[in-house]
């Protein structure tokens, strides 16, 4: 995301060892960022039960910062480090557009999900959103990322001087459209969204953390509560984290723009250094708080490295990126309970009454403690195979789609 006032005129020269410094501080971040959110990325493909409407969303942003990492963060350094272009005209043009492109589709898809959740949350009666509707948010972040980044691509050119090529913006007035631009994409693309999340979490913080909810009293309500705090959490830590990575260098950029001298001063590559590498660092925080937050994508990432000799992937991680599948037997008397390798078959008498329920009870008891806990909290299904009177444990009619949180 750079403008003409960002292409120096003067040509910094830095001791070899304050490159060296700043070369290995950009690459960890490109290293982290694209490992960690390709690996999020196949988390969420490769497992069925990941594959929920925040998860998408998710999916979206992994995308888009595992991009701009990979092909604008060694750029940006090598530019900003010798003020000089070595790629062309074509990567110039796309060099400038992109960047805005990927942070306008990341910021809208965690906006999507504070309005998802919001929905879930403080409207649960109304239906969510589709797999198809889903794709058709993420698809519309991405054209209105195009149009808000095109002028970009546009004005976008090089010019090559005795010493050195540049590339840079080609606005028609360079006295004030630059300024103007980059105040347009901060309203759009940092304070808009964030005042959006703002408010919805705010909403949502206040009726999770608030007080009891009132109506359902049951361990699957409190199960479900805790589970949406975790989310909504999880999700909080994101949006600061990016807020606060961006926020200097939209301050940098509007203090330049308002003091043109400023980019004169000695230490101005410095400083525009430190806030591109920490605007750059943003897509490379994301893995990490999802890995430390978020149990089923900690999993994920004990799979992925399972290869190294101090990871080790139990049973209870394997359980966790397993999908509950329901398998009737061919008795008509009988439920059967599977999942992955734990499987409870209950005989259900119908001269006993509610006999099948203390059945169940009583053969959940025997389990080992870890993994009794872990059915309790999943509220796992007892479903009878020859009618459609079918049962919970508790009696209550079983979900087809139970409501899982990423």
């Amino acid at each position: 995301m750079r403008s003409s006032r960002a292409l120096w005129c003067i040509h910094f020269v830095q001791p070899p060892w304050r490159v060296a410094l700043w070369s290995v501080a950009y690459s960890f971040v490109l290293a982290v960022a694209v490992f960690g959110n390709l690996i999020v990325i196949w988390i969420i493909l490769a497992h069925k039960r990941m594959r929920t409407v925040t998860n998408y969303f998710l999916l979206n942003l992994a995308f888009s910062d595992a991009s701009m990492a990979a092909f604008n963060t060694l750029i940006n350094f090598v530019y900003a480090t010798h003020g000089e272009w070595y790629f062309g005209k074509a990567y110039c043009k796309f060099h400038n557009f992109f960047p805005v492109t990927s942070v306008f589709a990341s910021i809208y898809s965690m906006t999507a999900i504070a309005v998802d959740r919001y929905m879930a949350i403080i409207h649960p009666l109304k239906p969510r959103l589709s797999a198809k509707a889903t794709t058709g948010v993420i698809v519309c972040i991405w054209s209105l990322a195009v149009v808000l980044a095109f002028p970009l691509c546009y004005f976008s050119t090089t010019k090559t001087l005795p010493r050195r090529t540049l590339c840079y913006v080609a606005w028609p007035r360079m006295a004030d459209d630059p300024f103007m631009y980059h105040i347009i994409v901060t309203v759009l693309v940092y304070v808009l969204p964030l005042v959006v999340m703002g408010i919805t979490y705010t909403i949502v913080g206040v009726t999770l953390w608030g007080g009891e909810i009132p109506g359902d009293s049951s361990d699957n309500y409190h199960g479900q509560l805790r589970a949406k705090r975790k989310v909504v959490k999880m999700m909080i830590i994101v949006v600061v984290t990016f807020a606060l990575c961006w926020l200097p260098f939209h301050v940098y950029f509007i203090v330049t723009g308002l003091n043109k001298p400023l980019n004169k001063w000695k230490y101005i590559q410095q400083v525009y250094l430190s806030v591109l590498w920490l605007a750059m660092s943003s897509t490379m925080y994301n893995p990490i708080i999802y890995c430390c937050l978020n149990s089923r994508f900690r999993a994920g990432f004990k799979r992925a490295f399972r290869w190294c000799p101090f990871i080790k992937v139990s049973s209870y991680d394997e359980l966790e990126l397993r999908s509950t599948r329901l398998h009737p037997t061919r008795q008509s008397s009988m439920y059967t309970l599977s999942r992955m390798d734990t499987t409870m078959v209950v005989v259900y008498d119908p001269a006993e009454g509610d006999g099948g329920a203390a059945i169940a009870s009583g053969r959940k008891s025997s389990l080992p403690s870890r993994k009794r806990s872990y059915i309790t909290s999943r509220q796992s299904e007892i479903v009878r195979c020859n009618g459609s009177n079918a049962k919970t444990q508790n009696g209550a009619a079983p979900s087809a789609h139970p409501e899982e949180f990423s």
